[in-house]
């Protein structure tokens, strides 16, 4: 059971465990889906993002990119092992949820490994759940079984903690393989609350249903620090072991200069235009 009470404690706990040291910046990179959804995007641009990906501190997880982009990322990033992200139903979170498997459907087909979803969450918020449930298994059926599902909650959006959490049960138990904070297109992205909210989520769905999911913090990380309290609170309430990349994502562009400057690499490589997502 949820006790939002506990979330203040929590942060609170968290926050004595965080590490602004090379090694939490090794594994804040590894975590780390590097995006650029700006609306002047170019294909230099996402090839210069590509490029930043592959640091001498580590690969990030992944590059997140909008869809007429997908073929230029994983071309780029060739045999490097980063994953190509993209986004659907987004930023708006709409309701019909065929034409959000169709978006699905021609970003898998332009060769995407991983799918950002945008919850319907103002359909949830208004208490038309079957609808935002609908757009996730969709999602789910047009990405097929094995590949990666992001549900975006828009979790700066919700009123409480409460909803937040109930919205992040919903989406595991239609399909999300992590659930996601922001779109970082709202004022408020990520935040310490959101993410006691969610992981506490995915704690309860493993015990209660079995299901695996993770987490990813987008919109606003923008600092090392940032970075190590939301890994801190990930190890307070999942354990030390659990935040990997296979389960724990940051959404971010301009976090990466400062954790390679915590390993010591100076980068003057960040694209012009990269937003913080």
């Amino acid at each position: 059971m949820f006790d939002i009470k506990k979330i203040s404690e929590t942060i609170e706990e968290a926050q004595k465990r965080v590490l602004v040291n090379e090694a939490t910046a090794k594994r804040a990179i590894s975590a780390l889906d590097l995006t650029s959804l700006n609306d002047d995007d170019t294909n230099e641009t996402i090839e210069a993002l590509c490029a930043k990906a592959q640091t001498p501190a580590g690969n990030t997880a992944a590059v997140c990119v909008y869809a007429p982009f997908v073929e230029t990322s994983w071309k780029a990033l060739g045999q490097s092992g980063i994953k190509t992200a993209t986004v659907v139903n987004f930023p708006e979170g709409g309701q019909n949820a065929q034409r959000v498997a169709d978006e699905t459907a021609n970003a898998v087909a332009a060769g995407a490994d991983e799918i950002d979803v945008v919850l319907p969450y103002r359909a949830f918020l208004a208490g038309n759940i079957d609808s935002a449930a609908e757009v996730i298994v969709a999602t789910r059926q047009a990405c097929g079984p094995f590949m990666t599902l992001k549900v975006i909650l828009e979790s700066g959006e919700f009123p409480d903690a409460q909803t937040i959490y109930d919205s992040a049960r919903l989406a595991i138990s239609n399909g999300a393989n992590f659930i996601k904070t922001s779109t970082g297109k709202v004022p408020t992205g990520a935040t310490p609350q959101a993410a006691v909210a969610m992981i506490t989520a995915i704690r309860d769905a493993k015990a209660e249903q079995g299901l695996e999911c993770g987490f990813k913090a987008s919109g606003g990380v923008r600092t090392a620090k940032d970075a190590g309290l939301y890994l801190a609170i990930a190890d307070h309430i999942m354990g030390p072991d659990w935040a990997t990349p296979a389960t724990f994502r940051f959404g971010a562009s301009s976090v990466l200069n400062d954790l390679l400057a915590v390993c010591g690499v100076n980068s003057d490589r960040q694209p012009a235009n990269a937003g913080n997502y």
